[in-house]
């Protein structure tokens, strides 16, 4: 006598919608790193304020007054420095912290076993690095201020504003998780050196992308430099006088940017956890 089984489906990949139990757990976590951020907020805000604001401050009061730069360059520079600010603090708070808890401290283990998808726990990193990185380019506003006397602003222009900075920590933190996830360890600080200063200067941060006409290499070189839509999207909303990429092309890229980059992100975080 024999008996036949029959075949068991197989699981389906399809993703399926957040319970409630699972979108506690990820505010829960999220708050934890919220709270330890408030705790250390002086230590948080010197390392990621103090580079701009000293790119800021020789860029755009002492150049300017020893004559080597126009008075109207901080209408272009301050801008950049937002973006900056917002892209590379996005960046940092996610790959840095990333290649520690998988390497050293194993921190990401306690994470993994909260009552969430894997692939959440990659969300609630991008999520709390982008408003880190918020944070920062909020504090340049005054910072701003302080410095040069006054910063361009239109009020009119504020949603745009607030659309492209978002845009910019998310795009920021984005590339932190694929950084954070597909390096290995004992790369990161070399890895860092080799991105972090074509991107500071390749990013339109220190002059409006349309003004390189004349070097149309470099134009294009800056093209594929997500934080030069970050850029010249803040320009479009601080001076809109100031020659610029089209406010909708920014964003568009900017979302693309997003979308691609945290889908590779969230597969590259898979892997590692699974490892």
């Amino acid at each position: 006598m024999t008996t036949t089984t029959s075949p068991t489906r197989p699981a389906t990949s399809r993703p399926r919608p957040v319970t409630a139990g699972e979108a506690r757990a990820f505010l829960a976590v999220l708050w934890r790193d919220l709270y330890v951020t408030v705790r250390e907020l002086p230590v948080f805000l010197a390392q990621v304020v103090l580079q701009p604001l000293f790119l800021l401050f020789v860029f755009g009061k002492v150049l300017t007054d020893l004559g080597f730069a126009q008075g109207g360059y901080t209408r272009v520079l301050f801008p950049g420095i937002l973006a900056l600010t917002a892209v590379v603090t996005g960046l940092q708070s996610t790959a840095f912290p990333l290649v520690i808890d998988f390497s050293f401290t194993k921190e990401i283990e306690d994470r993994l076993l909260a009552p969430l998808p894997v692939g959440m726990v990659a969300v609630e990193k991008v999520v709390f690095a982008s408003l880190r990185a918020l944070l920062a380019a909020l504090v340049m506003l005054p910072v701003g201020v302080w410095i040069l006397g006054s910063i361009p602003w239109q009020a009119s222009s504020a949603p745009l504003f607030v659309t492209v900075l978002l845009l910019g920590c998310l795009v920021g933190s984005c590339l932190g998780l694929i950084m954070g996830t597909a390096v290995p360890p004992n790369r990161i600080n070399v890895m860092f050196a080799l991105i972090l200063t074509p991107l500071l200067f390749t990013g339109a941060s220190q002059y409006p992308w349309a003004s390189l006409g004349h070097l149309r290499w470099f134009q294009v070189v800056t093209a594929f430099n997500p934080l030069t839509y970050v850029s010249e999207g803040m320009r479009a909303a601080m001076v809109p006088d100031v020659p610029h990429i089209r406010p909708w092309v920014s964003v568009l890229v900017l979302a693309v940017t997003i979308v691609v980059s945290m889908a590779i992100g969230i597969r590259l975080f898979l892997r590692r956890a699974v490892d």
